[in-house]
């Protein structure tokens, strides 16, 4: 339960949420294990919907899915954020510019990149989002059509760190006390 992990004064999840709140988020939909006590525990206080995820070994389009159904009925959207609880350190402006991207390109799959290393989250058009219901991996869908995917390089690590291992999570908690420490230094807010 790497998600639930502390890094700083908060759980790995949470920074993720507050992050997409931040940035202006509309409704935003957590998709959790079967521990879901833990992850309310974790969410308390955040507006977002959680659902869980009792298929073991799923996909994550079969999260995606989940998460989708949640969403009411009628309720309008041009777009789809896809975010990976387990890259935490995405940054709001971050957020902020893959939003504008996709109001200038509607059309487009959005993925950011750091240094042409692509990362997380992807935003995915509302008028593809039928198709995340006939495929077996997001990927599938990136995959199609090239040509209908944009990559936007961004100056944030947060992107491509990805934590799977126990020394991507102390990469993270560094890369977190790193950007603590400028923003506590007067270097700017991060």
């Amino acid at each position: 339960m790497k998600q639930l992990l502390p890094l700083g004064n908060k759980p790995v999840i949470r920074h993720g949420v507050d992050a997409l709140i931040a940035a202006g988020v509309g409704d935003i939909v957590v998709v959790c294990g079967a521990d879901r006590r833990n992850y309310d525990e974790a969410l308390e206080g955040s507006r977002v919907q959680l659902v869980v995820n009792e298929a073991l070994g799923s996909e994550m389009a079969d999260s995606v899915r989940l998460g989708l159904g949640t969403l009411a009925a009628g309720n309008s959207f041009s777009g789809l954020l896809v975010c990976l609880a387990d890259h935490p350190l995405v940054q709001v402006a971050t957020y902020r510019s893959l939003i504008r991207r996709h109001h200038e390109e509607p059309d487009k799959i959005i993925i950011p990149a750091f240094k042409s290393r692509r990362g997380h989250p992807t935003l995915f058009p509302a008028q593809i989002i039928s198709d995340i219901f006939s495929v077996t991996s997001l990927r599938d869908i990136v995959r199609e059509d090239p040509g209908r995917v944009l990559l936007v390089d961004l100056p944030d690590e947060g992107v491509v760190l990805d934590m799977d291992t126990e020394s991507d999570y102390r990469a993270a908690g560094k890369l977190y006390d790193a950007r603590e420490s400028l923003q506590w230094s007067g270097g700017g807010h991060v």
